[in-house]
Order: C-alpha cells, then structure tokens, then sequence
C-alpha cells in the first residue's frame, strides 16, 4: 500500500466518524429542544442533516472500499443503487444550503415581514423542491443506465462506460445541467443572499459605530484605555460578520469545486489521476462533517441544547454508579455477616 492510498483510506474513515457524530448530534438537539423545533430553518437543517447522515451510511463505505481494493466493491445492480444515492443526496444538500442561505437573506434584509415571507408551510414547499429537483437528475441517471463504478473516483457514482461512447454528447449535457443547477445555483444563491446579509450588517454596524463615537466624545471623563477597548470591540464586530460570511461561502467553494471541476475537465477526455479524483471525492465528503460546525453546533441554542443533553447522561451515568456502588457496600457487608454466622 502506498502512502497516498493510506492517507486517502484514513481521510475517509476521519470524515465518516466525525460527520455521523456531528449529524447525529444536531438531530439529537431537534428531538429534545421544542424551540429548535418550532424554527422554520430547522426544517432545512433537518433535511441538510438526514441527507449528510445517509451519504455517510452508504457512499462512504463505499469508497473506502473501492480504494481499499482498487476495484468495484459490490455488483452492478448495488452499485447503481449507491451512485442514485449520492446525486439524490449530494443534490438535496446542496440546494438545502441554497434554501438556509435565502433563509438568512429574507431574516436580516426583510425582519419585519419574515414570518409572513417565510413560514413552515412555504419551508415544506421549499424542500419539496429540492427534493423533486434531486429526483429528476438521480432518476434520469438510473433511467439512462449512467450509474456505476468509476476507478477516477475509486467509488459508485455517475459513471459512463467506455462502450457506450454513443451516448457520449448525451452524457455531457446530463453532466452539465446536473452540476450548474446544482453547484453553480447554489453557488449564486449563496453569494447573493450572504453578500447581501453582510451589506446590511455593515450598514447597521456602521450605525453603531457613530452612535458610539460620539458617546465616547461626550464622555469627557472617559480613560482612554476605555475608548480604545470600545473602538477595538467594533472592529471586532465588523471582522466577525466578514468572517462568517467567508466560511459560508468559502467551505461550500473549498470542498465541492475540485470535484466539479475534475467532472467537467473529464468530459474533455482529459485524463485525471486517480489520486486526484479520489481526493477531489473526500473534499466533498468532508463537506457533510462541516455542515454542523458552520450552521448549528457552533451556535448558541444548539449548543446550550447539546450541553444539556451530555449533562443529563453523565448525571445518570453517575447516579447509576452510585446505585451500584451502594449495591456492591450491602453485598459485601451481607457475605460478611454470613460468614460470621457460619
């Protein structure tokens, strides 16, 4: 086994570990917070987090294996079924991201009208969207026999065999659609609704800004340690709407770019490594161990929601130690008597 296989194996094993705990957690937060429950981007979150949850179950095993063996891990039949899977899924969560990201623009460019713009029923209508847009590509795929193993990748993904060769022009315009109104439509929708987010948080912290200049003017008084750690404390403000921002936009370009580039470079008939496409695949794995950081677990309800839950398993933990604990003292202290006695 070479160093770079090992690495690959390794990575995907990393991500698949670190993606179900992370996707777990954050539906183990919605099952027992009815204030996560009752907000509208949860159900985009839900449906975010099962798909992430799915593609880890079923896609990733699937490659470690075909890297593993450098060869088709399952038959045909098993195979198609796991390449439907991944556009289904790969699908619905990007255009879930899309749908979280329209959320956040309607919330801070329009916060008087949201709950009129923006209601559970208008965010089941949203995911019955992406859930029929990820259906016609993945069907469509199933339908025209473009599922299959594909060594580039080392896994069971959209896939088109060297003696369908007529079906060529056919599968390059599938490859295409799929991937701009996928990729290059989320891509959109998150560049607009986020740039526009921080347009408006610039002009309110800008607000801000003057309103605390010219306190610190009044106050005459005032240590100028004060006034700097205030003036400090608005940069600090404007640098972490910026920040935000870029991980929204920039995990998304990091880890799906590669390998939609690598799809559309190969419809060329350029050649791509296999070291390429299998590490181009991984970044987009590593896409779904992301997602909770970037838009749940890193937030404060759902980690007051999270802390609570491993609180009340530890003091259960503890309390049924003690119970045991106090079990074993009364054994001990029982054998004791006996023996006395005999």
């Amino acid at each position: 086994m070479s160093i770079p296989e090992f690495l690959l194996e390794v990575s995907i094993v990393v991500i698949a570990v670190v993606s179900l705990l992370t996707n777990l957690s954050v539906l183990l937060c919605f099952t027992q917070s009815a204030e996560l429950k009752s907000l509208v981007p949860g159900i985009f979150i839900l449906n975010l987090s099962f798909s992430n949850v799915l593609l880890t179950i079923f896609n990733m095993p699937a490659t470690f294996l075909g890297v593993v063996n450098g060869a088709k891990p399952f038959g045909d039949s098993l195979c198609q079924a796991i390449a439907f899977a991944e556009t289904f899924l790969t699908t619905n969560a990007m255009l879930s991201m899309a749908a979280l990201g329209m959320d956040r623009w309607v919330a801070v460019v329009f916060p008087l009208r949201y709950s009129s713009k923006m209601r559970h029923r208008d965010a089941f209508l949203i995911v019955a969207y992406c859930w029929l847009q990820s259906l016609t590509f993945s069907l469509t795929q199933l339908l025209m026999n473009w599922g299959g193993y594909s060594h580039t990748y080392a896994s069971c993904t959209v896939h088109l065999d060297a003696e369908e060769g007529s079906h060529l022009a056919a599968y390059a315009t599938f490859t295409a659609l799929f991937h701009c109104s996928s990729f290059a439509l989320c891509l959109f929708v998150l560049c607009f609704a986020y740039l526009k987010v921080l347009k408006v948080a610039r002009s309110h912290c800008k607000r801000i800004d003057v309103i605390t200049v010219q306190t610190l003017l009044l106050l005459v008084d005032l240590h100028p340690s004060v006034r700097e750690r205030c003036l400090a404390e608005q940069k600090k403000r404007r640098q972490r709407a910026t920040k935000k921002i870029c991980i929204f936009i920039g995990s998304f370009v990091l880890c799906f770019s590669p390998y939609v580039i690598t799809r559309l470079v190969a419809l060329t008939s350029v050649f791509i490594p296999r070291y390429w496409g299998v590490a181009a695949k991984c970044l987009s794995y590593a896409k779904t161990s992301t997602d909770p950081f970037v838009y749940c677990l890193l937030r404060q309800q759902y980690r007051k929601v999270l802390v609570g839950i491993i609180s009340q398993v530890l003091r259960k933990d503890r309390f049924s130690l003690s119970i045991h604990s106090a079990s074993s003292t009364l054994d001990t202290a029982d054998d004791a008597c006996i023996a006395r006695i005999t």
